[in-house]
């Protein structure tokens, strides 16, 4: 089976409430376009990718219609009120040549700096590991704290890892995983909890931090220093 091009679903049916506008934060500008067009091209920049399948909210009227970008097929589908709704609806909706046994790739609108890579690495170990994610262990001391914000505690940081994306995992396996999921009405915060809730114990693949994800409006000027910065 060849892994030579994945194909990568983008979750954007978000509403990005903590940054405080009423536009869904992956059209808001960054670098004098929109936060998404820059995390789309840094993906169809990218070699390995075959194409883009982004998920959108029903009533979206922000979606700047792209078909291609970089010469890669871009398509859409709705997504849902959750992530793991959005993420299976893009999976399910890939083109139908993408085999259950193929890997795909999952990535963040609101993560526009990801390292070219970092994203072939996450592949190469990935594909040998059955799937895996990027990540990058804790460094800083971690506290742990009281409903008044209050230090109580000092948690051990060892094999504690922040999660990044990209995620991949085996297009069958991850819809398997994600309908089973929404059958019992859990949230997840992202596809590899999912893959641990079914059994599997994902592969953590470290990468740069500044793999950013753009939450709050601040993080909108740290974004813009960092793309000149990653490629």
């Amino acid at each position: 089976m060849s892994v030579a091009m994945l194909w990568c679903v983008v979750p954007a049916a978000g509403r990005g409430t903590r940054v405080g506008s009423d536009c869904p934060k992956q059209y808001l500008p960054l670098a004098g376009r929109p936060l998404i067009q820059h995390t789309l091209d840094r993906l169809a920049a990218h070699p390995r990718i075959a194409g883009l399948l982004v998920t959108l909210g029903a009533s979206d009227g922000h979606w700047p219609g792209f078909t291609t970008l970089n010469g890669k097929p871009v398509l859409t589908a709705v997504g849902g009120a959750e992530r793991s709704d959005s993420v299976l609806a893009g999976i399910e909706a890939l083109p139908v040549d993408v085999a259950v046994d193929e890997f795909v790739l999952v990535h963040d609108a609101a993560r526009p700096c990801v390292r070219q890579a970092d994203i072939g690495k996450l592949i190469d170990l990935g594909t040998a590991a059955d799937g895996g994610l990027l990540g990058a262990p804790l460094r800083d001391t971690l506290k742990r704290a009281d409903a008044a914000g209050h230090s109580i505690a000092t948690e051990s940081r060892d094999e504690r890892w922040r999660a990044f994306t990209p995620q991949m995992f085996r297009r069958g396996e991850l819809t398997s995983a994600l309908r089973d999921v929404v059958r019992r009405g859990l949230k997840v915060s992202d596809e590899a909890m999912a893959m641990e809730l079914a059994g599997f114990a994902p592969l953590l693949v470290e990468g740069a931090e500044d793999n950013i994800k753009v939450t709050t409006a601040a993080d909108f000027a740290l974004a813009e220093f960092l793309l000149t910065r990653t490629v």
